[in-house]
């Protein structure tokens, strides 16, 4: 039995957690705190959100279940993981709830139950960058350049490259491309390297390779070769002698090893032996031939007749050196004797005819067999 002052205590203290609690003094209300790290992603980054049960009941048996729900949220206990690999960007909401009681029976009050929300973000992935270079810079009609793009994505998203160029070819894939100036004209051609990532992002870059003009084919010129000198012998100064043969025989190589060059005879003469001539055959009442144009053609004779070679690849002309020689020239198809070699006149072949290589003493209307004359040589 109670007695009188324990029973007006107990009402007391019952009129009390009725007036403080309206669910009397038995049990506080659970809560529940959510906080979502970290608070904003790229997709495909993970979000872990935890849940932190507040008020919870100190009994033994009490038992407390989380449950969490969500785009992509998976639970375990009082934390939760947000896959994001499929989420757009936008801005997203995580929410828990959790129960307490005993094993099986939890949440069956009210003050035993609780829930909780918070958000994170999703957000856009970079665009991303890229620099173009070209090397060389500068090349010649008809080479080609390497062309080489750096592509950098902030979040390491797969790129992909394509190219284009103003003028000419560009061919490649991969971060490294190949322009050909095949076709396209001289001077600078823009190129453009462009990246795209695996969401629609793209960033392009330029570059720009010279084509220059091609220089000039070099200027080919006459070659001088040897020179045949005709003062040895006082009776018969236009003779084709043993060492004039020598130079003619080099000249005739040449000729065969170019079969596409000429040659030019340039003969001279002084002065004192064109006015003896003159006064010679002024006595007679006849035209001298020049002594230079008359070794010209005599060399030519010993060319085509002993080394045989056409005569139309070798022309004859005289020069205006005081000197009894000949000089003999290999003109290359571009090359041009008029430039190169100055103050020469053509022979006219057909009034300049080639002299026979007679032996000394023999007169020039007799004839000798040609054994003779051979061995006079």
């Amino acid at each position: 039995m109670f007695s009188r002052t324990s029973k007006s205590f107990s009402l007391a203290l019952a009129a009390a957690c009725l007036t403080l609690l309206p669910m009397g003094c038995k049990k506080q209300q659970i809560t529940l705190a959510c906080n979502a790290a970290p608070p904003s992603v790229f997709p495909g980054e993970s979000v872990t959100v935890t849940g932190t049960a507040g008020a919870v009941s100190t009994k033994k048996n009490n038992n407390l279940i989380y449950s969490w729900s969500g785009d992509g949220v998976t639970g375990n206990g009082n934390t939760a993981t947000v896959n994001t690999s499929a989420l757009n960007p936008g801005s997203y909401t995580v929410k828990g709830s959790v129960k307490e009681g005993k094993k099986g029976k939890e949440g069956k009050k009210p003050w035993e139950n609780a829930e909780c929300s918070t958000s994170y973000t999703v957000k856009e992935f970079e665009p991303p960058t890229i620099s173009c270079s070209a090397s060389p810079s500068t090349i010649q009609p008809g080479q080609t350049s390497t062309v080489t793009a750096n592509g950098v994505s902030p979040q390491n998203r797969p790129l992909t490259y394509s190219y284009s160029a103003a003028a000419g070819s560009i061919s490649g894939s991969g971060s490294s491309a190949t322009f050909s100036s095949t076709g396209a004209p001289t001077g600078p051609v823009e190129i453009t390297c462009k990246v795209a990532d695996d969401k629609g992002h793209t960033a392009s870059a330029g570059t720009s390779v010279t084509i220059e003009a091609p220089p000039p084919p070099p200027i080919v010129h006459v070659e001088t070769l040897c020179v045949m000198t005709f003062d040895k012998d006082p009776r018969r100064p236009d003779r084709v002698d043993n060492e004039s043969k020598a130079c003619l025989d080099e000249v005739a190589i040449e000729l065969q090893k170019q079969p596409d060059a000429k040659a030019v005879i340039v003969g001279n003469s002084t002065q004192k032996e064109r006015d003896a001539l003159k006064k010679h055959h002024h006595r007679k009442g006849q035209t001298p031939a020049d002594p230079g144009a008359q070794r010209a053609v005599n060399s030519k004779d010993y060319l085509v007749k002993e080394k045989g070679i056409d005569p139309s690849r070798i022309s004859t002309a005289t020069g205006n050196t005081d000197e009894q020689a000949a000089h003999n020239y290999l003109v290359p198809p571009s090359a041009n004797f008029s430039n190169d070699v100055q103050g020469t006149t053509p022979v006219d072949e057909s009034t300049v005819k080639p002299q026979e290589r007679k032996p000394l003493g023999e007169k020039p209307h007799h004839k000798k067999a040609a054994a003779s004359s051979s061995s006079s040589n």
